[in-house]
């Protein structure tokens, strides 16, 4: 797996894929003898009788099956969970510092922080948020996710994917998903790395239905790419650590459990670059909800609300004349929680760095700062405003977010953050028009 990652395009499409030539059957799912002595397992990620547009399910064709190891026991990690019900959920604004990196050798899972959530994985439905400060690869560990699927948005530090369905490299500005139940190892590239992830309970994230928007607009599918079959036929001492009802496991494995040769579904991991979101926004006056950012949603059992919207909102140009171009001030009934990546956020002055995040939960009042909306008050709207060298987003959700205890306890929570909007000025006249 050392190799440098090669790609198959297309969101959900169904993928063949061979590292070594002649192991895919011809005609049949499960032959009788699998070419070159492998073992065919199938990996599904939906119910059997899932709707046929909606069922997800790959073949693997893998040196050992995946039930070869030894019994798991319990892994304490206190950061990394789903205990969201530690504090009461709050209405207050909330916001981060960055995550600072860490200073002991420290891997991907050892750098987990669950910051907030909802639901949970006996639930089905719901959204855990974790941020990931790391020094140091995945050396002789494995990961899998039972709860949910993995959303892996990269801050700062490439990182390498190595899954059994072969490789993903993601930088900043990409993100990468790793469906549930997949085992995968993380890799740096770089000597740190920082980000987010959001592990999604609820139904796997898809594309955004379009309407009237058309079909040429937002995500495009040929813009997501799946990795192509590589595997590692290793032998050794090695530990397969598994998330399973919101508390780790771990067993030991004597082999690498990536050892898939040859595989065909639609079940697996995948990347998309952000900056080739195509963005949309209003022309006239006005402009449109936040949702004409949404990348992937997970969907509810309530039409036209999600259970998780993954949005962006990226370098753009803004041209609506006679209104105000930033974010409105705005209470929602969704529940929003905000990273940055990279830049500026354009309704901050200050205060909301790359690395960090915010919570405004459901009907909290949020919007611009007062520096923010004095500028935009003022700016000329004749003249269009472009946007640049910025990328934030949003985990929205329909449950209230609730912050984990060591959230509100982190010395990264900014306690002045209400601050912001307290310089706002009453401008009020009742004997003036404008």
């Amino acid at each position: 797996m050392n190799a440098q990652p090669n790609y198959q395009s297309g969101f959900g499409n169904e993928f063949a894929s061979e590292a070594v030539p002649g192991v895919l059957p011809e005609g049949q799912n499960s032959p009788q003898r699998v070419a070159h002595g492998l073992y065919a397992e199938q990996l599904s990620g939906t119910a059997f009788t899932a709707p046929r547009h909606a069922n997800r399910r790959s073949w693997l064709y893998r040196i050992r099956p995946a039930a070869m190891h030894k019994p798991f026991a319990p892994l304490l990690h206190e950061r990394f969970h789903n205990r969201f019900d530690e504090a009461p959920a709050t209405p207050n604004q909330l916001r981060w510092d960055p995550l600072p990196l860490p200073e002991a050798p420290t891997d991907f899972v050892e750098g987990l922080l669950t910051l907030a959530g909802n639901g949970g994985a006996a639930e089905q439905a719901g959204v855990g948020i974790h941020l990931y400060a790391a020094n140091r690869s995945m050396e002789g560990r494995f990961f899998y996710d039972a709860d949910g699927e993995l959303l892996i948005v990269p801050q700062q530090g490439r990182l390498r994917l190595a899954t059994e369905l072969g490789v993903l490299e993601v930088k900043p500005l990409e993100i990468a998903v790793i469906p549930r139940g997949v085992r995968f190892r993380v890799e740096l590239l770089d000597a740190t790395a920082r980000g987010y992830v959001a592990e999604n309970f609820g139904a796997m994230l898809r594309l955004p239905d379009l309407g009237p928007i058309g079909a040429n607009s937002m995500a495009l599918p040929r813009d997501f790419l799946a990795p192509v079959a590589a595997y590692e036929d290793i032998e050794g001492d090695f530990k397969l650590i598994a998330k399973f009802q919101g508390a780790l496991w771990q067993a030991a494995i004597d082999h690498s459990p990536l050892d898939v040769v040859a595989w065909h579904g639609n079940y697996a991991p995948y990347k998309y670059d952000l900056t080739r979101f195509n963005t949309i926004g209003s022309i006239s006056v006005d402009h449109p909800d936040p949702s004409i950012f949404t990348v992937l949603t997970s969907l509810s059992d309530t039409p036209g609300t999600a259970n998780m919207d993954f949005v962006i909102f990226p370098p753009r140009w803004l041209v609506a004349e006679h209104t105000f171009r930033p974010p409105y001030f705005h209470r929602n009934v969704a529940s929003e929680f905000m990273g940055l990546i990279e830049g500026a956020y354009d309704a901050k002055a200050g205060g909301f760095a790359p690395g960090g995040a915010s919570l405004h939960n459901c009907m909290s009042g949020h919007g611009p700062d007062a520096a923010s909306f004095e500028k935009a008050s003022a700016a000329d709207t004749g003249k269009p405003d472009h946007i640049m060298n910025t990328m934030a987003f949003m985990f929205e959700t329909r449950k209230v977010i609730r912050p984990t205890q060591q959230a509100l306890d982190a010395p990264q929570l900014q306690q002045d953050y209400y601050q912001c909007w307290q310089g706002i000025a009453k401008h009020f006249d009742a004997g003036s028009p404008s």
